[in-house]
């Protein structure tokens, strides 16, 4: 063995087995800190030095980054649900993840913005009070529903909005209206032309992805969506939306009649933001996740372990 690589093999024992900082051994045998990273790289090279992580019982980084890789994805988080046939279930425990997820991710400056729906509830139900300087949380659609429900999009805002201590941008409309002449009108309103412009502004967003069953919060009771008014979309192919932007499987958005009374961000605006995160699972929205994704609406998802294995499953 040469003197280089015995000196290389001393330097990494003393700072793999002995813990030692670089500090430390450049000082105990007389080299330089430069010299002392030089020999650990070296020592690496050399096959001296096999670094693995253990990975603790259920964490899913592989499969995370699997899912990443397969859709050119920023980040995927996934998360293990106790019943993915419960649509209420599900959006809870994805829910309380994506809060988690929100806390590290959010910065000072950040202008976020918020859909609607059970999961982004959750969410909101799950941030702790923590002050952050210059943020602004914006709505990205009009409300829906009624507006005293804990999933309305103007309800979310103002929760989300009081956690942070931060500014807010509400769109004063309902989501979707009834004509296309009505929808017009309010968004030539100052105000609301006003709040949607600023929906531009918005860096980070966190998304609900929607599927079209019986359970959707769009379809529940008809109250804010007949399967009448859905029913050309769903000839069309629709397997989901997001903020009322309605989708088939392979991501090609779907030019309706709803979309034009739609009060709200663009698709366009979706697509510009740095990132946009999908909070979505269950065995009832793969197609819509699927979809959302080959359309390039959200870079960023949060979802269960086996939406995450289905994924990679067609991808192959």
């Amino acid at each position: 063995m040469n003197e280089n690589l015995r000196v290389a093999l001393k330097v990494t024992k003393l700072y793999y087995e002995n813990d030692l900082t670089q500090d430390q051994i450049a000082k105990k045998l007389r080299l330089s800190r430069p010299k002392v990273s030089r020999l650990l790289q070296e020592a690496r090279n050399a096959g001296l030095v096999k670094i693995t992580v253990a990975e603790p019982p259920g964490n899913r980084t592989d499969l995370e980054r699997k899912v990443e890789q397969c859709y050119d994805l920023l980040d995927v988080l996934v998360v293990e649900v106790s019943q993915p046939d419960s649509y209420v279930q599900t959006a809870h425990e994805l829910g309380v993840a994506a809060a988690g997820y929100f806390h590290r991710i959010v910065q000072d400056g950040d202008r976020i913005g918020l859909t609607w729906g059970l999961t982004l509830a959750s969410i909101v139900e799950n941030l702790t009070p923590e002050k952050r300087k210059n943020i602004t949380v914006t709505q990205l659609a009009g409300g829906l529903g009624e507006p005293d429900s804990e999933t309305h999009a103007t309800d979310l805002v103002r929760r989300m909005a009081m956690m942070l201590e931060a500014n807010l941008q509400l769109i004063p409309a309902p989501g979707i209206v009834k004509t296309l002449e009505l929808a017009q009108l309010l968004r030539s309103e100052p105000y609301v032309a006003q709040a949607l412009e600023q929906t531009k502004q918005v860096n980070l967003a966190f998304v609900g992805i929607g599927a079209l069953n019986r359970e959707s919060l769009l379809m529940r009771d008809e109250r804010i969506l007949t399967w009448k008014e859905v029913q050309p979309i769903l000839d069309c192919g629709a397997v989901g939306d997001i903020g009322l932007h309605f989708y088939d499987v392979n991501g090609n958005v779907l030019s309706s009649e709803i979309e034009q009374r739609l009060i709200g961000a663009s698709v366009e605006s979706y697509r510009h933001m740095d990132r946009v995160v999908g909070v979505a699972g269950g065995n009832d929205k793969f197609h819509a996740i699927l979809g959302g994704i080959r359309g390039h609406l959200f870079n960023t998802l949060i979802t269960d372990v086996g939406t995450a294995q289905r994924l990679v499953a067609e991808a192959i």
